[in-house]
């Protein structure tokens, strides 16, 4: 073995997928620890503090993921050691273990824009960013991944980073390469933010766009979404009372939707239902948990939807059995969620002979 170059070992190692395998081989020699470095194109950073003592043995990492506490100085050191990442997650996930880490730290603490920016600058080939719930992510930290990345950035997660607003939307409305956008409870945002989407290079390109619990937009907003071309799947929970049939019978317009999330939009009717029945015939999925005024009118324009295949209408009380049974003529249907308390109000044959239909299932 001792007669292989470091591209031999290179093509061999490129064959060990599993980590402790590739573990196993770095500890044979110096040697085979250095080239196995150079090889590994992932990793998952748990302890950020001892990132000097092992970051730089993979120059060559194509992904960083980290769910733990980060400072600017973590991030300008990842930046400076690993130029070639292209995916950035730095999500932090809800669990008791991580809540316990952050809870005494304050936001200033945490990783923020001089850190986002940093890696804006030392990684430009960035393709896919998360930093969810890093809540001192800015602005001027997300403007700097959009200039810097404007050709290759094709994911973008910013669930509950609560300092995005409208400026940072008007940066992301010029990407012509992004596909995924997550704004989930970024309460700064406005209509002027979604206008900016809707009129910028980024209304041909978007797949995916989530807005949940952004609650200051409104009809205006979301109808100006109609403008983008490519749209497949909307998320609008929780977006408040101001989004009514007038948005709802816009986004009906978008015959390239396939799956779409209403829940908790409390002034949406069956006038919207009966729009997006007749012209999203690609719906594959719809959520209409909490949309109070749904009826059983709205609910039996999708009896002969050729594709819808999920419908979700949990708290959605207004609904009786007969505009179940309706619904069994819709061919493609695979699952219904009805509300629990419905349960005892809908006849045990039904419940059975929906059951043969499709998956029933009670939230």
């Amino acid at each position: 073995m001792s007669t292989l170059g470091d591209d031999e070992l290179s093509l061999i190692l490129n064959r060990i997928n599993d980590s402790k395998d590739r573990n196993s081989f770095s500890l044979v020699c110096k040697r085979w620890l250095r080239v196995e470095g150079q090889t590994r194109f992932s990793i998952r950073v748990i302890e950020p503090d001892s990132l000097h003592n092992f970051l730089p043995r993979f120059p060559n990492l194509r992904s960083f993921e980290s769910t733990r506490f980060l400072s600017n100085a973590h991030l300008q050191f990842v930046a400076k050691t690993c130029p070639k990442i292209q995916i950035f997650n730095v999500n932090i996930k809800e669990t008791r273990q991580v809540s316990d880490e952050f809870s005494n730290l304050s936001d200033s603490d945490d990783v923020g824009d001089e850190g986002i920016c940093a890696i804006a600058n030392g990684c430009p080939n960035l393709r896919k960013v998360s930093l969810r719930r890093r809540k001192s992510a800015g602005n001027v930290g997300v403007i700097s991944i959009v200039n810097k990345s404007a050709q290759s950035l094709t994911n973008l997660d910013l669930g509950r980073c609560s300092l995005i607003s409208d400026q940072a939307l008007e940066a992301i409305g010029t990407l012509r390469t992004i596909r995924v956008l997550n704004l989930d409870s970024c309460s700064l945002i406005t209509d002027q933010g979604l206008a900016f989407l809707a009129n910028g290079h980024c209304s041909k390109s978007l797949k995916k766009l989530v807005l949940t619990e952004c609650d200051r937009v409104t009809d205006f907003g979301v109808s100006l979404l109609k403008q983008m071309s490519c749209l497949e799947d909307l998320d609008l929970a929780e977006c408040g009372p101001k989004v009514t049939d007038v948005g709802g019978t816009s986004i009906a317009s978008m015959k390239t939707l396939e799956r779409l999330n209403f829940s908790w939009l409390i002034n949406v009717t069956d006038v919207t239902l009966i729009a997006i029945a007749k012209n999203c015939t690609r719906l594959v999925a719809i959520d209409l948990t909490g949309c109070e005024l749904i009826t059983g009118a709205g609910i039996r324009a999708f009896c002969h939807h050729e594709r819808l295949e999920s419908l979700v209408l949990t708290s959605c009380y207004n609904i009786c059995s007969d505009d179940l049974e309706t619904l069994l003529t819709c061919q493609s249907l695979k699952c219904i969620v009805l509300d629990k308390g419905l349960k005892i109000w809908i006849p045990l044959d039904l419940q059975e002979n929906i059951s043969r239909f499709c998956q029933l299932n009670w939230r």
